[in-house]
């Protein structure tokens, strides 16, 4: 399997793929039912294996999403926990895929592991640096389960831990994976959501809106984040996705998807991947920036008669 993900990352407009901010600017203040959920998705008990065999053709393509209960063991939880502490703990000298949380600049020097792991809201380009992380976007029963996705073998390209710490991990705004790739247009992504912690609404689990993949591309705005305007999210068509440890959530790179910020007392950690074929992945400088253009093209806001 080819890890092209050093070389592409989570982008924005303004976040250049290969930086690795160190302090998180972003957020701010919405309307709270914009995650107003009528109803809950399904979760498929157990894990991959226990997934239908035409789930992937059949529900996959039409509502977007597919959730199972139980992709990694309680070991394998435990270890991605022990790997994420050894990143935010300096384990590994010169690693800078770390997103601290607004404020926590003046805490960090006197901080221990229990303070960090509330002052951290995101890590990345991690796979190449611990392999207990690098082990769960390896997989095997996830590697065939997204190259039967795709129809084609998966190439990593983006690793994330999205961490929601308790009282105040704040908003992931609606929006479309897809916004943010430097890849060949149309091409299909895979995203992988994997729980750490059991997650509800009230620490900030995913919410999605079934079948809105099917609508293609929509524009973005530099508003909370690089995200969907508020008032474009389809909230009556909001459905939470509450998951145990080890579950995850496979979805479309189009779906609408956003999390709420972590108003609770419990933490919300949070593995993501995602995956793509490798021809979709630029192999030059002259490629990266050709397939932004075009990304900003279909999903940025210059230029069109657009507001929010």
């Amino acid at each position: 399997m080819s890890t092209l993900h050093r070389t592409l990352a989570l982008t924005t407009p303004d976040d250049p793929a290969g930086a690795a901010p160190s302090i998180d600017g972003l957020g701010g203040e919405y309307d709270p039912d914009l995650y107003r959920a009528h109803g809950e998705a399904a979760v498929i008990p157990g894990g991959l294996g226990e997934v239908p065999p035409d789930t992937w053709q059949t529900t996959y393509r039409e509502r977007g999403f597919v959730a199972v209960g139980a992709l990694l063991t309680p070991g394998e939880v435990e270890a991605a926990h022990a790997g994420i502490d050894h990143l935010i703990s300096d384990g590994v000298p010169g690693f800078r895929g770390i997103q601290w949380e607004a404020g926590s600049r003046s805490r960090l020097a006197e901080a221990d592991l229990a303070e960090r792991r509330d002052l951290v809201r995101k890590l990345m380009y991690y796979v190449d640096h611990e392999p207990r992380l690098d082990a769960v976007a390896h997989h095997p029963t996830l590697l065939a389960t997204v190259a039967e996705i795709l129809g084609d073998e998966p190439a990593l390209f983006a690793d994330q831990a999205l961490l929601k710490p308790p009282g105040g991990g704040r908003e992931k705004p609606w929006h479309q994976d897809n916004a943010y790739f430097d890849l060949v247009p149309g091409a299909p992504v895979v995203g992988v959501w994997i729980a750490l912690d059991d997650t509800g609404v009230d620490n900030g689990c995913m919410h999605v809106v079934p079948g809105s993949h099917r609508q293609g591309p929509v524009v973005h705005f530099n508003r909370r984040d690089f995200q969907i305007c508020d008032t474009d999210v389809i909230r009556d068509e909001v459905v939470s996705v509450p998951l145990p440890a080890g579950g995850a959530l496979l979805f479309d790179g189009l779906l609408h998807h956003g999390t709420p910020a972590n108003l609770s007392t419990r933490r919300r950690w949070a593995l993501q991947f995602h995956y793509a074929p490798a021809a979709a992945i630029w192999q030059s400088s002259e490629e990266r920036l050709r397939y932004k253009q075009e990304r900003l093209a279909v999903f940025g806001a210059d230029g069109k008669d657009v507001t929010c």
